[in-house]
């Protein structure tokens, strides 16, 4: 009899913990089918663009200068740090060095020493931002042309293909590397405006 009074009590929390259950989803996506046969699909060399596409390779060049100007700073600041030390050792060796002024020559290097340390990270963080910013506003450029190019040439399609790329072979009929680089020469300028909206 108690059985039959507890299932009672409990028959509407079971009742409402059944109705609750969560719709099934569907896990087939709505895709809408495309004849393949009048499908255009290209492809260009990532590659290419990098030694071909103008603008890019003025930024890359002006990326270059400014790494090679770090580098040779920090090189710089290295050196002198080396040198201090290396001459203020051999003056103690010598023994024309008191204790006092030892220490004094201790703390100073670890202060250029810190300095140079502080230069690497700061204006090597610096330089890394502005890589990064530049290689955005070509990828911009490159999608935003890309999508007109596919546009004006009725294509549906566009790949990029480049060593360590998820393609392992394309028809070389589809390739319209030169083409879409020369494309990008011609009209990188025009959009300059709209990029930087």
């Amino acid at each position: 009899m108690k059985t039959l009074t507890y299932i009672i009590l409990l028959a509407p929390f079971l009742m409402i913990s059944c109705t609750t259950k969560e719709p099934k989803v569907s896990s087939v996506p709505k895709v809408v089918a495309h004849d393949s046969k009048g499908l255009t699909i290209v492809y260009y060399s990532n590659d290419s663009i990098k030694e071909n596409f103008l603008f890019y390779k003025q930024q890359d060049a002006i990326v270059t200068k400014k790494q090679q100007v770090f580098q040779a700073e920090l090189e710089r600041r290295t050196n002198e740090l080396k040198g201090y030390i290396q001459r203020n050792s051999e003056k103690e060796r010598s023994g024309l060095l008191s204790q006092n002024e030892v220490v004094q020559i201790q703390q100073k290097a670890q202060q250029m020493e810190q300095a140079v340390m502080q230069y690497q990270q700061v204006e090597g963080a610096k330089l890394e931002e502005e890589t990064m910013k530049k290689l955005e506003e070509i990828s911009k450029k490159i999608e935003v042309l890309g999508k007109k190019y596919c546009e004006l040439h009725h294509i549906d399609l566009m790949m990029i293909h480049g060593e360590g790329g998820q393609i392992n072979y394309i028809n070389p009929s589809m390739d319209v590397t030169k083409e879409f680089i020369a494309f990008l020469n011609e009209n990188q300028k025009s959009i300059e405006n709209d990029i930087k909206k």
